[in-house]
C-alpha cells in the first residue's frame, strides 16, 4: 500500500497537482491542512483516487480537525498540528495517537519535514509544498506498507 502525505500547499495548486500526477499508483492521498481550495480542485480532477483532508489554521471551511484512518492493519492519526503545539514538543500528538490506538501520527504546520519513531509511534511531517522552512525544498511524504506489514516513511523533495 502506498499513501501520499502532503501539507501546507497554501494555494499552490500546480505543485500539489504535480505530486498527485506523479503518484497515481497511490492507494490514498492525505492532505494535512492549509490548502482547502486546491485540495478540492485536485480531488475533482482525480475522481478514482481516495483523498482525506484535515483542516489547518489557515482553512476557513468546515473540516474535521482530526481524522483516524485505517490502512493495512495500521491506525493513522491525521492532524494539522496547530492545536497540538508541534512547534514546541510532540508529546501532545503522541498522546493523541495513543488515545486513539494509532501506531502512526501524521502532522504538518511547521513546514519542516520529519520522520521518526517515538515511544512506539511512527511520526511523519511531510514538510510543506509551499513555503518550506529551514532551507528545505518543497516536499511531501510517502508511507509504504509492504505485503509483510512493514511500514516505511520517506520524504520526497520537489525539484
Amino acid at each position: 500500500m502506498k499513501i501520499i502525505v502532503v501539507s501546507d500547499t497554501n494555494k499552490d495548486y500546480h505543485k500539489y497537482k504535480s505530486v498527485v500526477e506523479k503518484n497515481t499508483d497511490a492507494d490514498m492521498v492525505i492532505h494535512l491542512g492549509d490548502g482547502e481550495h486546491e485540495f478540492a480542485d485536485v480531488q475533482q480532477e482525480f475522481p478514482d483516487m481516495k483523498f482525506y483532508y484535515v483542516g489547518g489554521e489557515c482553512d476557513y471551511g468546515q473540516h474535521k480537525m482530526l481524522e483516524v484512518i485505517e490502512a493495512e492493519g495500521y491506525k493513522i492519526l491525521c492532524v494539522h498540528g496547530h492545536e497540538h503545539n508541534v512547534q514546541g514538543t510532540l508529546d501532545s500528538i503522541i498522546g493523541e495517537a495513543k488515545q486513539h490506538g494509532c501506531k502512526v501520527a501524521l502532522y504538518g504546520h511547521t513546514h519542516m519535514y520529519r520522520t521518526e519513531c517515538i515511544d512506539g509511534i511512527y511520526i511523519m511531517n511531510p514538510g510543506a509544498i509551499d513555503s518550506p522552512r529551514g532551507k528545505n525544498k518543497p516536499s511531501y511524504g510517502v508511507l509504504t506498507i509492504d505485503d509483510s506489514g512493514k511500514l516505511t516513511m520517506n520524504i520526497v523533495a520537489l525539484k
